[in-house]
């Protein structure tokens, strides 16, 4: 039975939750149309998100969906005092509707054709947003759990920290990077992942994509290749753009990374981008023969290995293999780990650790990259390392995600058996959830992300990390950010998702 049409009286919006167009689209296609036709004057004030999210009947992250698409066109202002209101500055012509388009058209179809295709692949892949103090009800890819990381210890090592700082830190540009972080990372990787490194390597950065552009900018020219894997992360293939480098994708398989087919592929690649311990999003292991195999065609070939360390510290079944950079003899290894996804994203810090004959070269280059990572939590971040706070953290959260992917896969098949599955992953943070072979033709993740956004729910389709035309779809489940007593209520809130579209369709 179709749920009835919300009304909301102070503007006079109608949603029909039955269409096909996401509920965010329609509040801002109708608000639009009424700015365009004079109906809402310029400079009147609208109603606060949480009043037109209670009086449409959706979640607040919608409304501000729809507001913040507004405010980026320009029809909408925001002010801190005033909440928001309608733009006073809007040309005389902007209040008129195109010729040969409808008022309150889309502004994605009307404008299109004026973005790059890069543009346009972007805008057809990006994962809807939760802005504000609006979170996600369950499953954002790449957010650890808020409550685990201790903020009071952590507040009294920046006020430690900042109280009376040297001015080495707080007055001279250091572009590797605060020293005692540094001599901490280097340290704690020869405890917890079984390689040494001179701190003198390691490059402080403010994230997994600037690690990897700096990689790539020393060992690459410009238009040259390297191999990435297919499908992996997003931001791969935006860190090898800003270098200038062209991505090779290779598609992996039950095992992961394979060598032969790379070369078969895109012959003259000088860089592997590789995730051994984890892939992302698939979640497989690159077994030792592998590895070993593609340590011996860097060696061979002088070819360079990036490898992407990213939630390797999470392991919760079998015994964990050595990084590559343990077992690297030809120095042809660079490994990337970030901070960001193991305490909180907006710490901005990440780290690569160079092999040795890049380093000189990258001294040179970081001195003349303005945007470096903040040293304004890089000293308490030492500390914390150092005193073996992050070592227990990592020791709590490998407890608390192991029952929470528990916890997804058992609220997976009760709610969600007739829709998606899904299997074990022997690590990481996040589950890949497929649509079972009934309904597989026909299931498309974006538009099953848009439906799940307005309904509160944080998922990222599994298409978006393919490059090509051959795309698997399915959806990216984060479970380590995700309650357990919210996973049940999450999976059960898709699993009405999927029927209402399965329905429509």
């Amino acid at each position: 039975m179709p749920r009835p049409i919300r009304k909301a009286a102070p503007l006079g919006l109608v949603l029909d939750p039955t269409a096909s167009v996401p509920l965010h689209r329609q509040i801002g296609e109708q608000v639009r149309r009424a700015i365009l036709e004079r109906r809402l004057a310029p400079g009147q004030r609208l109603p606060s998100s949480r009043l037109m999210a209670s009086e449409l009947d959706v979640a607040r992250g919608t409304v501000l969906l729809a507001m913040d698409q507004l405010i980026a066109e320009g029809y909408v202002v925001a002010q801190a005092a005033s909440g928001l209101s309608v733009a006073t500055d809007l040309p005389d012509e902007m209040l008129t509707a195109p010729r040969g388009q409808p008022v309150g058209a889309s502004t994605d179809e009307a404008t299109s054709a004026a973005f790059s295709r890069r543009a346009r692949t972007a805008m057809r892949d990006a994962t809807p947003l939760f802005a504000g103090e609006d979170v996600p009800l369950a499953f954002p890819t790449g957010q650890p759990d808020r409550d685990a990381f201790p903020f009071a210890l952590w507040a009294r090592l920046l006020e430690r920290e900042w109280r009376r700082p040297s001015w080495t830190v707080a007055g001279a540009p250091q572009p590797f990077g605060h020293g005692g972080l540094r001599a901490a990372i280097a340290a704690y990787l020869g405890a917890a992942r079984g390689f040494t490194c001179a701190p003198e390597s390691i490059v402080i950065t403010n994230g997994m994509r600037q690690s990897l552009s700096l990689l790539a900018w020393l060992v690459l020219d410009p238009d040259e290749e390297a191999w990435i894997e297919e499908p992996g992360y997003i931001g791969t293939r935006e860190a090898l753009a800003l270098a200038g480098v062209r991505a090779a994708p290779v598609p992996v398989d039950e095992a992961g990374f394979a060598v032969e087919r790379a070369i078969a592929l895109a012959p003259q690649a000088k860089l592997a981008v590789v995730a051994p311990a984890h892939q992302f999003p698939l979640g497989t292991m690159l077994g030792l023969q592998r590895r070993l195999e593609l340590l011996s065609w860097a060696e061979r070939h002088k070819g360079w290995i990036a490898e992407d360390d990213f939630d390797g510290e999470y392991r919760y079944a079998g015994r964990p293999l050595a990084p590559l950079r343990a077992l690297d003899r030809s120095g042809r290894v660079a490994y990337l780990a970030s901070f960001s996804k193991l305490l909180f994203p907006s710490l901005r810090l990440s780290y690569v650790v160079l092999p040795a004959a890049l380093v000189s070269a990258a001294e040179k280059r970081m001195a003349a990259v303005p945007a470096r990572a903040s040293l304004l939590g890089q000293g308490a971040l030492a500390r914390f390392i150092a005193d073996g706070h992050l070592s227990a953290h990592l020791r709590r959260t490998r407890l608390l995600y192991a029952g929470r992917q528990e916890a997804l896969l058992a609220a997976l098949e009760r709610h969600l058996a007739g829709h998606l599955e899904s299997a074990p992953s022997r690590g990481g943070m996040h589950l890949v959830a497929r649509p079972v072979a009934a309904i597989a033709p026909g299931f498309d993740d974006c538009a099953v992300t848009s439906a799940a956004a307005a309904a509160g729910i944080a998922v990222s389709p599994l298409s978006a990390c393919y490059t090509g035309r051959r795309r698997r779809h399915g959806l990216i489940l984060g479970y380590a950010g995700t309650p357990e007593h919210t996973i049940d209520t999450a999976c059960a809130a898709l699993g009405r998702v999927l029927a209402k579209m399965k329905g429509s369709a």
